[in-house]
């Protein structure tokens, strides 16, 4: 009886949760068959690696330009609106896509959908973190790693399969589906904003409020000081890290002489370790403290780059990748949950926003400073003093953490460790 009843509580505290994880799932499937097809298609109707280049710039321009001033309406706004919508405004302009045939309107529907999904990011950061109760929400990280690592094995794997048996314009249409599955799941999940007053935003959209938004912003920075420090420190390895995957296909060909094979398998190999990373944590996530998570995540982590960095044969590269994707998963949940627990709900889309706007900037202009030292110094020496650059940021991750008094921010219940 005890058992029974204990069974259903489970599942009733779960059910949404659930839900949620099934709608995040069949997006990121998509994703992936999706960011596979699309730079096939640009290719195969320019045969250009700069137009191919094109799309990977497009994301992080639009996001900088729309996450200025987007936190505030997405504070103020309806967030499961907000999700549904941009969910439907992305499935309409993938499906479109293929029905395109000049690059530029094609670029076009990529502005539209990066637009999207910049107002989608934040929003579903502030309603998984309104939705999912504090003692919930590293068991619920460490499942959704896990559903975004499967989709990552898989998401590839489908695109191929896909590819041989039809064309890319299908697999773009699955993409397009897979956002109207979403839209659906979204639709059957709580409206946690219903009762939000309309003189919340009474100026919404105004220059007035967008000053004092970044305000607000500025004035939590300075309140919580030690998080924002602690956070902004996990981005610098971000940005390490996507400088280096940025060069990895020419790393790995042009400095320790790999076939395109091999590297495909490489990428294979991180994702199966991101995969198993992942299962990891869901299942003994109640053992593994916010603080182990982030602490051996990041570290390992970035031990694993260096690995790779030096490496000279497939099989060391072998190691360095799977090191790296197994322990990113600790990293990303173990973040994940601390900035779920520190940051007040009421101005977390603003926070994200200006998070994102500095993230996406940062990224561009060091992805370009990458590019550049790559032409006139050796890339080797390049990659590994930034991954050297990235274990020493993980180290000092480390000792901004561990300071005795900062405790009270990686504080977790009884009920969290029970899960």
């Amino acid at each position: 009886m005890h058992l029974t009843h204990k069974k259903k509580g489970f599942l009733e505290k779960w059910k949404l949760p659930t839900l949620l994880l099934i709608g995040i799932g069949v997006s990121g499937l998509g994703d992936f068959v999706y960011l596979i097809a699309i730079n096939l298609l640009i290719l195969d109707m320019t045969h250009s690696a700069a137009a191919v280049a094109g799309l990977w710039i497009i994301g992080p321009i639009v996001a900088i330009l729309t996450n200025f001033w987007s936190g505030g309406f997405i504070d103020r706004g309806n967030k499961r609106n907000i999700l549904i919508l941009t969910d439907i405004v992305r499935a309409i302009s993938v499906a479109i896509i293929p029905l395109l045939s000049s690059i530029w309107s094609i670029y076009m529907m990529l502005v539209i959908i990066s637009l999207a999904k910049a107002f989608f990011t934040p929003a579903s950061t502030t309603y998984i973190t309104k939705l999912i109760p504090h003692h919930q929400r590293k068991k619920f990280n460490s499942i959704n790693s896990l559903v975004r690592s499967g989709a990552f094995v898989v998401g590839p794997s489908i695109a191929g399969a896909l590819f041989l048996l039809s064309s890319v314009d299908v697999a773009i249409y699955i993409n397009a589906i897979s956002f109207a599955v979403s839209a659906i799941v979204l639709f059957l999940m709580p409206d946690l904003d219903k009762d939000l007053q309309s003189q919340n935003a009474p100026k919404k959209g105004t220059w007035k409020t967008f000053i004092l938004d970044w305000k607000e912003v500025i004035g939590q920075y300075q309140k919580q000081a030690y998080v924002f420090i602690l956070y902004s420190l996990y981005i610098v390895t971000i940005i390490f890290t996507f400088a280096m995957d940025s060069q990895e296909v020419v790393f790995t060909q042009k400095v320790i002489g790999l076939s395109a094979t091999q590297f495909s398998l490489l990428v294979s190999i991180t994702g199966i370790g991101y995969l198993l990373g992942s299962m990891y944590i869901s299942f003994l996530s109640n053992r593994i403290s916010i603080k182990q998570l982030i602490g051996i995540g990041i570290t390992l982590m970035s031990v694993g780059y260096i690995i790779f960095s030096l490496s000279h044969s497939f099989m060391s590269a072998v190691i360095g990748f799977s090191i790296l994707g197994f322990f990113n998963a600790f990293s990303g949940t173990g973040f994940n949950t601390f900035y779920q627990n520190n940051i007040p709900i009421e101005i977390m889309g603003r926070v994200s926003s200006v998070l994102g706007v500095l993230q996406n900037a940062a990224q561009i202009i060091f992805l370009l400073f990458i590019g550049f030292l790559g032409d006139i110094l050796s890339l080797r020496n390049v990659i590994v003093t930034i991954s050297f650059l990235n274990f020493l940021t993980a180290v000092l991750i480390n000792l901004f953490m561990f300071k005795p008094e900062k405790h009270i921010y990686f504080t977790e219940t009884e009920e969290e460790k029970s899960l």
